[in-house]
């Protein structure tokens, strides 16, 4: 069975996919033995030879751009680490934020154990909700906000290592997350995934100068999330 990534964008230069949960941007030395990354399947889909010019964790969705030749991905890759290149993600975490909108400026580990290393995430919060079940022992109620994040620094797993950070865990996130919240939505709605999906991204063309903006929308597992925990949202 041969497996085809919907694209969400594709000039004569680059091409965007939308990434499902699960799947590897490409073959690692500690996942060699997984099945086809998304490199390969683009490659073989398209039939052409294809650069990543990003990364996205394995557990999250949405969009992963590529560059259908080196030349074009030296003019992109580049501007990823800074501000020519925006990113926005959707994230469902745990409790409230005390502000509407903030900034997360927790210097990170390279690689989870090297050097420090800057790093700076802004987030805003979409919505807010509280359900009459507890999660955890402490409380008769709930909590939890949806949120926009926009990582201005680009290291690894910076989005949910800078949550946690705050104590506003994603939910589903089974390495930086909070276990008993990830048992709570286990147990009341068989949630399997991470609540974290690269939503938007935004650049200007290197070689045209057109402003390119290519969406992902959520994936229904989320969406269902959302509805079964009374989000009114529209993407």
């Amino acid at each position: 069975m041969t497996l085809n990534l919907k694209i969400l964008f594709e000039d004569d230069q680059y091409v965007a996919i939308y990434k499902p949960s699960g799947l590897l941007v490409h073959k690692t030395n500690i996942a060699k033995e997984e099945g086809m990354a998304a490199v390969q399947i683009l490659r073989d889909q398209l039939g052409i030879w294809v650069y990543p010019l990003h990364r996205i964790d394995r557990p999250t969705s949405g969009i992963l751009l590529f560059a259908k030749s080196s030349e074009a991905a030296s003019l992109l890759q580049p501007l990823f680490p800074t501000d020519a290149v925006q990113k926005e993600y959707l994230a469902l975490v745990r409790g409230y934020p005390k502000e509407q909108a903030g900034e997360i400026n927790q210097p990170l580990k390279k690689k989870l154990v090297g050097e420090l290393q800057d790093a700076k995430t802004i987030y805003v919060t979409v919505a807010n909700i509280e359900i009459p079940f507890s999660s955890s022992a402490k409380y008769a109620t709930s909590r939890y906000s949806l949120i926009k994040a926009y990582p201005k620094t680009g290291r690894m797993h910076q989005i949910r290592r800078h949550l946690a950070h705050v104590r506003h865990y994603i939910i589903g996130d089974t390495t930086h997350g909070n276990n008993k919240e990830n048992k709570f939505f286990r147990d009341h709605y068989g949630l399997k995934n991470t609540l974290l999906h690269a939503s938007k991204l935004t650049f200007e063309h290197p070689i045209d100068k057109r402003i390119i903006e290519i969406s992902a929308p959520l994936p229904d597992y989320f969406l269902e999330i959302l509805s079964k925990l009374g989000f009114v949202f529209n993407e």
